[in-house]
């Protein structure tokens, strides 16, 4: 099949999946791994979110991307390069020093796949005329969606069962919650939990949980009772040496608190006036902060393990009601000092359940440097065959082709101008403010939406539980989402940018005002609830088409991919400092008023709209020559 006629479904869900797939790797894998592996919640903390550095600084180097050799090249070297990073992980996960030397990769391969996001960007822009760029724009989101959920949930079910076909039988913990059940939780007596295996060797090797029935009262239970239990388990844990001594968090002489200078004269008096003038009158102080009821359960190993030998178990949920959550024990290692104590589980029940579920635990014990090393060969197996792939099916589009008369005395001339060219663009001022301020109230809205349907009624919430919100934003959230985008695109081929815009600046703002029904009326029925979050995403998808198709509008001409990828960061600047403020507002405003600031936010956004300047003709298909 030549270059003109190849379809661009041949190679547009491939290169958009690869795009998403490593930075899932980079981003969520590595915390998962690294918790299975026993770094502490610090170190993983501190360390991974070095790791968004390369996304956040990309278009410092897009320049050279536009000027040496052409996307095409950029694309397959990159996979290439992801791939052959990816192996690098694999191999050293079973290292003694793992840590460091993966660390050391992953951050290779942030920058790798950064590079690549630039290239895949500026190909799909050559390589499809303006009306393909706009009909396959959704195509692309939804793929790089796919890849998130495959990443954070196919490549951890494989790593998970080898982890199980590795390692001693997986230990299953059946939990029941309902208002059936007693709601206390005991701590069992040392003669009900010592090991009975001490001096029977040739009992079968595995994992022994007391007690055998595992249930959770669904009445609450006072916050303070709940965390007792849990630094119980947490205290234990440490002292008989199933998981590692985190580091202590240090303490100001005095106990005084030193308020800095803008918290005494700006936001300490602003948010006074704001929560005084504009505040939703509702006393909070007045409602009770309680936890849901706990299910504590002992575990120990019935055989010695070797002289230095670790069993770790990982214990994760498996099924059922999500709102039956770990508190508490999700690692431990068990040696041959340890292994006639107990290790404890604190398992939990959300605080707003009224009624009957259940849900299952699975522990797992095997090689886990093992398990996630194959995981990762699979992986960078993977990107390498997408490679040869695109090396074989990604079009050669005329206009991919290296900046002409670039030496080495000059490039970084050309790179300077490359960016000099973009804020010479024709009204460049607008098209700034749009990029920052289009999705000024969305980014503050989806700071919030989950944190309103956990929080109980009495403080404005829908008082919701885990698992009805998993299912309500994580599905039918999700799936409003990806259709909106999808038919945005569609929509936007037919009539073209210019025609879409202001429908499409519409379509993300007026959906916005169900959260207000939500806030002021607090259904009950989970259907209006599922009804309202699809509406407002489904607007959301399908208005952020109008914001993407301008981005790519915007950055056309010499250099579109710098300039594309200079977009981008006002993009991710344009979500973050709204989201940097939002808590701190709705805390102030209560839930409906902070919706009802919301809706009048969207003002600033029809304004931006009304400034940027739109060819008629982009995205529109171009009438046949006769």
């Amino acid at each position: 099949m030549s270059n003109k006629s190849r379809s661009p479904w041949a190679w547009i869900p491939s290169l958009y999946f690869a795009q998403g797939l490593p930075y899932v790797a980079v981003m969520t894998i590595s915390v998962i791994m690294y918790k299975r592996l026993g770094i502490s919640n610090t170190d993983i903390a501190l360390y991974t979110s070095w790791l968004y550095l390369p996304w956040v600084i990309k278009p410092f180097w897009s320049p050279f991307v536009d000027l040496l050799k052409t996307k095409r090249w950029w694309v397959v070297s990159m996979q290439i390069l992801v791939g052959g990073g990816l192996a690098g992980i694999a191999f050293t996960v079973p290292a003694s020093n793992f840590f460091q030397l993966t660390l050391a990769i992953f951050w290779l391969v942030g920058f790798s796949s950064a590079t690549h996001d630039i290239a895949a960007d500026g190909f799909y822009m050559l390589a499809l005329n303006t009306h393909k760029q706009a009909m396959y724009v959704g195509i692309r989101s939804t793929f790089y969606r796919v890849a998130t959920i495959a990443g954070q949930g196919l490549l951890i079910m494989v790593a998970g069962a080898l982890e199980s076909s590795t390692g001693l039988t997986p230990l299953e913990l059946d939990v029941k919650a309902g208002p059936q059940y007693s709601n206390t939780a005991v701590i069992p007596a040392d003669s009900l939990i010592r090991n009975p295996y001490t001096d029977n060797q040739t009992a079968e090797f595995t994992f022994d949980v007391y007690p055998k029935e595992l249930t959770i009262g669904t009445r609450p239970i006072p916050t303070d009772s709940a965390s007792i239990l849990k630094a119980f388990v947490a205290d234990q844990n440490t002292i008989n040496g199933f998981i590692p001594k985190e580091g202590a968090v240090a303490i100001k002489a005095g106990g005084k608190d030193e308020s800095s200078w803008w918290s005494n004269n700006i936001s300490v008096p602003l948010g006074s006036f704001i929560k005084r003038t504009f505040g939703e009158e509702r006393s909070v102080t007045e409602v009770e902060q309680y936890s849901g009821g706990q299910s504590l359960i002992a575990v120990r190993i019935t055989k010695a393990p070797a002289h230095g030998e670790k069993i770790v178990l990982n214990t994760s949920f498996k099924n059922g009601d999500k709102s039956i959550f770990l508190a508490q024990g999700e690692r431990v290692e068990f040696t041959s000092d340890n292994w006639t104590k107990p290790a404890y589980i604190l398992i939990q029940a959300d605080s707003k359940l009224d009624k009957e579920v259940s849900a299952t635990f699975k522990g797992l014990s095997g090689n886990i440097s093992f398990a996630w090393s194959i995981t990762f060969f699979i992986l960078a197996g993977f990107f390498i065959a997408v490679a040869l792939y695109h090396k074989l099916v990604l079009p050669k589009p005329a206009d991919d082709k290296p900046a002409k008369h670039v030496t080495a005395s000059n490039i970084f001339q050309e790179f300077f101008d490359t960016f000099a060219s973009f804020f010479k663009k024709k009204y460049v001022v607008s098209a700034i403010a749009f990029m920052l301020l289009f999705r000024f109230s969305e980014a503050q809205l989806v700071k919030m939406i989950t944190p309103f349907l956990l929080d109980p009624k009495e403080l404005g919430g829908m008082g919701l539980t885990t698992g009805a919100v998993g299912m309500v934003y994580g599905t039918v959230g999700i799936l409003g989402l990806t259709l909106g985008g999808i038919i945005g695109g569609i929509a936007a081929a037919r009539g073209g940018l210019k025609r879409w815009l202001w429908p499409m600046a519409l379509s993300i703002s007026l959906p916005t005002f169900v959260f207000v029904y939500l806030s002021v009326y607090q259904p009950e029925n989970l259907f209006l609830i599922n009804l309202s979050v699809f509406i407002e995403q489904f607007g959301y998808g399908f208005g952020f088409t109008a914001y993407m198709l301008y981005m790519i509008y915007f950055a056309d001409g010499k250099h579109k991919t710098a300039h594309y990828a200079i977009c981008t960061a006002f993009m991710a600047l344009g979500m973050m400092i709204p989201g940097m403020f939002a808590g701190w507002l709705q805390e102030l405003l209560g839930y409906q008023n902070f919706f009802i600031w919301i809706m009048i936010c969207y003002a600033i956004t029809f304004v931006v709209t009304a400034l940027i300047k739109v060819d008629p003709s982009f995205g529109r298909k171009e009438p046949a020559k006769s």
